[in-house]
């Protein structure tokens, strides 16, 4: 919609009575003559991008025609701008964004400027879903005082969140106990094809996003690319800066076949991790076809699609076709359904079974009948183990999995336990404490909701009882869930075996897994046990989901039904008996499955798109609790000095009109010294915290007591907590500070082991910089802004790592510090580092994307050590942000 239209492809269409602008594909091939379909569909997303944003600056005709002759087996290595429909927020990245937002104000007013520059150029909106808690489970009244307990934790948060729906334009806000942000935006918030505005004329597009959440990438199984950024990367989108990025390689992956009986497409998509992860498509986008998406449902292909950054994909997108229309329609939008068939069929863009496969830069392929049952874990979404071997594999990695300090001769020891009412049992190594169906991966979809359900009901029937050890939970994605179950008679089983519903809200997956109960932990604690958690997320990773769980299992919602019987992960569940049934006799597994038709017949019934017209009548209205919370009013936003979740942050503190140039890093000392696959999780970590914590200690300092913490990703809002909780993962490993666990460091001028916090405030005041170095996949996991705020503000300038996860680096860069990769066939083995090193790297002076620098080492015996470093700056635009010590101060010297 900039105007330049070299290629003449600005068109018009009407449906119904109404008349769009386009910029069409057709007329792109006429003006050419090269035709565009044997482009991957997201290619050709990204095509029509560019044409209707060209301007002869940020997009030019040599862009345009980059894509035209795009090669799918090339390397990567130009450079476009792409500018997404929407953004897409969440509760705990959302805090922080518009935090940051507001600090601009504020900033940009000190310098001179105009406050009301910043605000959203494109439309945002942002979904409650993370501040939920399991903090009661197994009644009837979990749900109600769930969500009295988050509007007490949260109301400052809420209060900030309300202020800013009132003070910037072109931002809404979805309110609490509506349901998880991507199942929100698969069955409400997407267009698919999306209408927008330009000088008073309606524009028809693709609808595409970036997101403050990883697993925004859901919204790809309808057809629509989207996918995650950190939040400072969101913030620039929103205030109308291009997203910065290669043009992809894209690997096709071929669907044959349908799924077996008995399989799941949870079971599907662990399949597809293990084999894509195998692979390697980091930094790609996956684009599904073949013969066997039409035996997918939506939900199935909305449960692949989400778990591309499991796989590591940039996406893994589906293309639209009927599929998509009938979705529309179930979800009661008749009116875009129209509009998407015409738009997408008149842009060639419609997928169908006559459609010529694309040329891809790589293919693989999977018959759907080869899936079998599975899980994945103990701590890995990609490390996939079929459920007949999960008993097994369990018993394999328990050595490893135990507390350091727990005695390996005593693997199968009982701990004897009380509950409360007098009960007696015991637990021990793989007793399930966590069974919980959660997450945005499953509970989209009807088919293995429904099919926990029908499990729940045969087991009522035979008398089987869940195990008094485990603590149940269901968090339905969105309301609808709990109607159709309600419906279908299948929620009344579910609670008879305390699987009742604790919040709409992203929970277990999240860490949001509420504590314990105190013998249960006492026990766990006390026996040096390594217990177990089953939940339907789509993250496992150490430490994430419950500080005391040790190994954790990803599985569909039947089998967290199932587990939740059995008890314990030691149980074979394709051979040994899940329980006895009231008369005593053995029950196994495949007495209680599903049949296909069982299923299939509860979601023609039941899942119809009267619920969700009900469920989204008055999405933005909130319930009374919300109705009730005062926000301040006003441009620029009030800090209260008081405040221990939202303060003002610090990086526009020392701001200046004009960037300082860049220098050469002397004399850093490592921060942490690192193995392979660091999570964000490892680097702040979204879960509780306990008072004996940097961040729990500065809290109690301010007089707030251990059970008013919340959760680290609740506090985001406040960078003096999450800069304590940087490198805090109770599992983190730092090699300089050996035979700890947790988050410690090694301040080295006098050897002293302390907490990370603590040894980089030293070196702050020792005017130190500070590195870090690990393996490879550093950063792993969730788009999470505060794995680089966190680590800028403990004073790391560099991180120097085998390879990066895409949405880390990115962020790194976004905060000032810079990636440098070690170059192939170097490590920190290799080149004999221990990280008690001081290093030196230079030629910043002169940095440019894609170059090396020098990094000397000097040893603490005198010798020195000198290899050279990839800088993982890969595009013009990502030096500038860098250049600016970060893309918000970019951003703002822009604005002025």
């Amino acid at each position: 919609m900039a105007g330049q239209n070299s290629f003449k492809t600005k068109s018009e269409m009407t449906i119904g009575n109404k008349t769009f602008h386009y910029e069409s594909l057709p007329e792109f091939e006429k003006a050419t003559g090269s035709s565009t379909t044997h482009l991957p569909y997201s290619i050709r997303v990204l095509l029509e991008n560019l044409l209707r944003y060209e301007d002869g600056k940020t997009v030019t005709k040599e862009d345009i025609e980059a894509i035209k002759n795009y090669d799918p087996k090339a390397k990567p290595s130009k450079e476009i701008q792409f500018r997404p429909a929407r953004i897409l927020l969440q509760d705990f990245t959302g805090v922080p964004a518009i935090a940051d937002l507001a600090a601009m104000r504020g900033a940009i007013e000190k310098l001179g400027g105009n406050a009301s520059k910043i605000n959203p150029l494109q439309p945002a909106d942002l979904v409650i879903d993370h501040s939920v808690q399991v903090d009661f489970y197994g009644s009837k009244e979990s749900l109600d005082k769930n969500a009295r307990v988050e509007f007490e934790r949260n109301r400052e948060r809420y209060e900030f969140l309300k202020w800013g729906q009132s003070a910037f334009k072109n931002f809404r806000v979805v309110p609490p106990a509506t349901g998880i942000v991507h199942q929100v935006n698969l069955e409400y918030l997407a267009q698919v094809a999306f209408k927008g505005e330009q000088d008073g004329s309606d524009w028809l597009y693709p609808d595409t996003l970036v997101g403050t959440d990883s697993h925004t990438t859901m919204i790809n199984g309808l057809g629509v690319l989207g996918w995650g950024v950190g939040g400072i990367e969101a913030e620039a989108a929103m205030l109308g800066q291009p997203i910065s990025m290669l043009i992809p390689q894209v690997v096709g992956f071929k669907l044959t076949g349908k799924l077996a009986a008995g399989t799941t497409a949870t079971d599907l998509v662990l399949t597809v991790t293990q084999q894509l992860r195998k692979k390697g498509v980091v930094g790609k986008f996956v684009e599904f076809y073949g013969p066997g998406m039409k035996t997918l449902s939506l939900a199935d292909r909305a449960t692949l699609a989400n778990m591309a950054p499991e796989y590591g994909a940039t996406c893994g997108i589906f293309p639209v076709d009927e599929q998509t229309i009938d979705y529309l329609r179930l979800t009661g939008r008749d009116t875009y359904a129209d509009r998407v068939e015409a738009y997408f069929k008149a842009q060639n863009l419609w997928y169908s079974a006559e459609t010529a496969d694309p040329e891809f830069s790589d293919v693989l392929e999977l018959d759907l009948s080869s899936v079998e049952p599975s899980l994945a874990g103990p701590s890995r979404p990609q490390d996939r183990v079929a459920l007949k071997d999960l008993a097994a594999s369990f018993k394999d990695a328990l050595p490893e999995l135990l507390p350091k300090d727990a005695d390996s001769s005593k693997l199968d020891q009982k701990v004897a336990v009380k509950d409360p009412d007098g009960n007696e049992f015991e637990i021990e190594n793989g007793s399930v404490v966590i069974a919980a169906i959660t997450s945005c991966t499953n509970t989209s979809n009807p088919s293995v909701l429904l099919a926990a359900g029908i499990l729940a009901k045969k087991a009522v029937e035979r008398g089987l009882k869940v195990h008094p050890w485990v603590k149940t939970s269901l968090a339905p994605g969105s309301r609808v869930v709990t109607d159709y179950l309600v419906e279908s008679g299948l929620m009344e089983p579910l609670e008879k075996l305390g699987f009742h519903v604790v919040g709409y809200g992203c929970t277990t997956c999240i860490g949001n897994s509420g504590p314990l109960p105190t013998h249960i932990a006492k026990a766990v604690i006390d026996g040096k046990l390594c217990v177990s958690s089953v939940l339907s997320g789509n993250r496992n990773f150490e430490g994430r989901v419950h500080p005391q769980v040790r190994a954790n299992y990803l599985a569909s919602p039947p089998l967290v039904v199932a587990y939740a019987l059995a008890g314990n992960t030691k149980i074979n569940l394709t051979e040994e008996p899940i329980g006895k049934d009231s008369s005593g006799k053995d029950v196994y597994l495949k007495d209680l499955w599903p049949t296909s038709k069982e299923v299939e017949t509860l979601i023609h019934t039941h899942v119809k798109a009267k619920l969700f017209e009900k469920s989204y009548r008055e999405v933005f209205e909130g319930n009374e609790d919300w109705k009730k919370i005062k926000s301040p009013k006003g441009e620029l936003y009030v800090w209260d000095e008081k405040s221990t979740y939202i303060k003002e942050p610090p990086y526009f503190e020392s701001l200046s009109k004009e960037a300082t140039p860049l220098g050469d890093i002397q004399s850093a000392r490592v921060l942490m010294l690192l193995g392979d696959s660091v999570t964000t999780d490892h680097i702040s970590p979204a879960g509780s915290f306990s008072k004996d914590t940097p961040a729990g200690t500065y809290l109690t300092s301010l007089g707030v007591e251990p059970k008013q913490f919340n959760s680290y990703g609740s506090r985001r809002g406040n960078h003096e907590v999450m800069m304590r909780g940087t490198f805090a993962n109770v599992r983190i490993r730092n090699q300089l500070a050996p035979g700890t666990e947790g988050g410690f460091s090694r301040y080295l001028p006098n050897d002293e082991v302390a907490p990370v916090f603590d040894v980089a405030m030293k070196y702050q005041k020792d005017k130190t910089p500070l590195i870090v170095i690990a393996g490879k996949e550093y950063g792993t996991g969730s788009s999470r802004d505060w794995a680089a705020k966190g680590t800028k503000l403990l004073g790391v300038k560099a991180v120097i790592a085998e390879s990066f996860e895409r949405i880390h680096r990115s962020n790194l860069i976004g905060m000032g510090v810079l990636p440098l990769q070690f170059k192939d066939g170097e490590s920190v083995k290799k080149l004999g580092l221990t990280g008690e090193e001081q290093y030196d790297i230079s030629g910043l002076d002169a940095l440019k994307p894609a170059t090396e620098l020098t990094v000397k080492v000097k040893r603490a015996s005198g010798k020195e050590l000198s290899f050279q470093v990839l800088a993982r700056i890969d595009t013009a635009n990502e030096l500038e942000y860098f250049k600016n010590d970060g893309i918000l101060p970019y951003v703002l010297r822009q604005s002025l």
